[in-house]
């Protein structure tokens, strides 16, 4: 069974992952700004995800401060992403069906009390 927090964890790392695709050398606070998490937070998951052999560090040779590198996704770390973008997709189209279930039924909701509403005012000639 998947627990809140395994959730959670996937969509950060997938979140991770897909930055970092496209944008090898973000900075550790780059990312973690743009995850929406902190920066000890992301140092700990780049961390796990070089360990599990996910990314690979290099250095970002354009960059004036030599100690920055670049997260390269490994062969195993695209696989990874692939199966990552499958599971947030399948997460969050049920998400958004349920959540189209809930604002279609609100909705009617929202007319019926502005019907009953509406035969109220006309019944009392307000």
């Amino acid at each position: 069974m998947t627990t809140q927090r395994d959730k959670l964890r996937e969509d950060v790392q997938f979140r991770i992952l897909r930055l970092l695709q496209d944008n090898p050398e973000m900075s550790q606070r780059d990312l973690a700004k743009a995850v929406g998490i902190s920066t000890g937070g992301i140092h700990y998951v780049l961390s796990a995800l070089v360990e599990k052999g996910l990314l690979k560090l290099g250095n970002f040779t354009a960059a004036v401060d030599k100690r920055r590198y670049a997260y390269v996704l490994t062969p195993k770390g695209i696989a990874a992403k692939a199966t990552l973008t499958r599971k947030f997709l399948i997460r969050k189209m049920a998400e958004y069906g349920a959540l189209k279930a809930e604002i279609e039924e609100v909705s009617a909701e929202l007319r019926s009390e502005e019907l009953v509403a509406i035969q109220e005012q006309l019944e009392t000639g307000n």
